[in-house]
């Protein structure tokens, strides 16, 4: 892929207006609200290729000085486990990754707050569990008379009935697991508070995503537009921004619905007016300005329109998201003029599927994988007896990568036939089939008296960043693994099997 990003100039932009606002005349501590992905922000990477996926936190590293965290998180996530797709945990498992991630850089965490607390058992259990591991939390309530009676909302009835949550640096940055968390409110409940405490506090948004200095239809926004098609969210044109500058900016529609509804509250607050005028004004956003190469941008979030489709298709299938939240994925896959089978993996897979099942009527269910190696190379693999298409498709491409002949046998047919009788007649599973995870592991065994398949294992770093396709359904653990291996993978919307638990 074409890099058409600069990184680094993205960490200096970015370092330098959050620096600007701290040292702002106007406050004496800043409540940054982080949207999106602090940490593996694998969206930004792909639509945007040059992007460090953990650019963020490094950008807070070089500020942790001056910085603590405050992770919100809405308790009915919790309740429902709510789980974040890219790494199929939830949300509860997530915030202690994110604190095991802050951590590792160093980063002080503050706090965790429940937000829209009431005092349900599943989210007590979590509190008392962060409690021991020695993690402060806090409860936020419903806030009354939100969002139209502001009179309310400021008041001792309102964000009063938080606790203020104790923080000593000038740079608090609020981010949750996930959208819906909460962090808005925790910012402006704690400006309130500051404000009772004699502090001088600020809000601001940090936000990668609609990029505001770029077209409306421009690919990258529609981009986000298909990532976030789950919340039907929408961008459109800042109209607080064309009136107060006579410049058009692009922003979505929860930040353009909630704006007058800010806006009001942080001057009742302050008593003063807002600083900002626009829903734009409160961003710290300077992606736009980094870009290097337009066109690989808009390439690049073309074949993410097509794989939030794909995935959307999947997620429709097992019932995950609604109708119309699929129906919005294929209108902005259309609204670019693309299709599934304009990424490169896609017809391959299909094709070879179509061709062993023209041969024999047993290979009627046969499922292939293929995968786009980075010379632009398609490596095809097919379910057997013996394993998933997936783990076929893993040791054919590491087999291209090493030069070795296809009929080279990187594992003794042995070794998979003692991982099959475990399975099957000790461990007693209903299926025989090696995953994934189980080929991988009977090749690292063989590799320790196979010089061949020790070389091959060492090709698998080369495929993170490569494209897959699958004709099926992949399952919850294959879906990992190529997630692990950094491997972008997609299917088509179709069960391995009719067995509705083992499938």
């Amino acid at each position: 892929m074409k890099i058409g990003f600069d990184a680094e100039k993205y960490l200096e932009e970015q370092s330098k207006y959050i620096l600007e606002r701290i040292n702002d005349c106007h406050g004496e501590r800043l409540y940054l609200e982080f949207g999106g992905k602090l940490v593996q922000d694998k969206h930004a990477a792909r639509v945007l290729p040059g992007f460090d996926e953990n650019a963020k936190i490094k950008l807070l590293a070089r500020m942790k000085d001056h910085a603590e965290i405050i992770i919100p998180v809405y308790a009915g996530d919790i309740l429902t486990n709510k789980t974040r797709q890219d790494f199929g945990i939830t949300y509860d498992l997530e915030v202690m990754r994110l604190i095991d991630m802050f951590r590792s850089y160093d980063l002080e965490i503050n706090s965790v707050v429940i937000t829209r607390y009431q005092d349900q058992p599943a989210v007590n259990s979590f509190i008392t569990k962060l409690e021991r591991r020695g993690i402060r939390t806090y409860k936020h309530y419903h806030t009354k008379g939100y969002p139209t009676d502001v009179d309310t909302i400021v008041s001792d009835e309102g964000y009063g009935q938080n606790p203020y949550i104790e923080v000593t640096k000038p740079l608090v940055v609020v981010n949750g697991p996930g959208p819906g968390s909460g962090k808005l409110a925790t910012c402006l409940s704690q400006l309130y508070h500051e404000n009772l405490h004699g502090v001088k506090a600020r809000y601001a948004k940090f936000e990668t995503f609609p990029i505001w200095n770029l077209s409306l239809k421009h690919p990258v926004n529609i981009a986000y537009e298909a990532a976030t098609v789950d919340l039907q969210d929408f961008n459109q044109i800042d109209s607080f921004h064309l009136d107060a500058y006579g410049v058009p900016a692009v922003n979505y529609n929860r930040d353009m619905e909630i704006f007058p509804v800010v806006r009001r509250i942080i001057e009742k607050i302050t008593g003063a007016p807002c600083e900002y005028k626009s829903p734009t004004d409160m961003g710290v956003n300077r992606a736009g300005f980094c870009i290097t190469d337009d066109e690989a941008c808009r390439e690049a979030s073309r074949q993410e329109i097509i794989r939030r489709y794909l995935l959307a298709q999947v997620d429709f299938k097992k019932g995950v998201i609604e109708q119309k939240s699929f129906e919005r994925a294929k209108l902005l896959m259309d609204e670019v003029e693309c299709r599934p089978e304009d990424r490169a993996v896609v017809q391959p897979a299909r094709d070879y599927a179509e061709y062993k099942r023209s041969l024999d009527k047993k290979y009627e269910n046969v499922i292939v994988m293929a995968l786009e190696l980075p010379d632009g190379k398609i490596v095809t693999g097919r379910s057997s007896r013996r394993m998933v298409a997936g783990a076929a498709l893993l040791l054919n491409a590491i087999k291209v990568l090493s030069n070795f002949p296809d009929e080279v046998l990187l594992i003794s047919p042995d070794i998979l036939k003692t991982i099959q009788h475990l399975k099957t007649d000790i461990l007693h599973r209903a299926k025989a089939t090696l995953n994934v995870e189980e080929i991988l592991s009977a090749l690292t065994i063989s590799a320790a008296i196979n010089p061949m398949a020790a070389m091959a294992l060492e090709k698998l770093p080369l495929l993170a960043g490569c494209k897959a396709h699958c004709t099926a359904i992949l399952s919850e653990q294959d879906a990992q693994i190529f997630h692990d291996l950094g491997i972008d993978a997609t299917c088509d919307p179709e069960f391995s099997s009719n067995n509705l638990y083992l499938g």
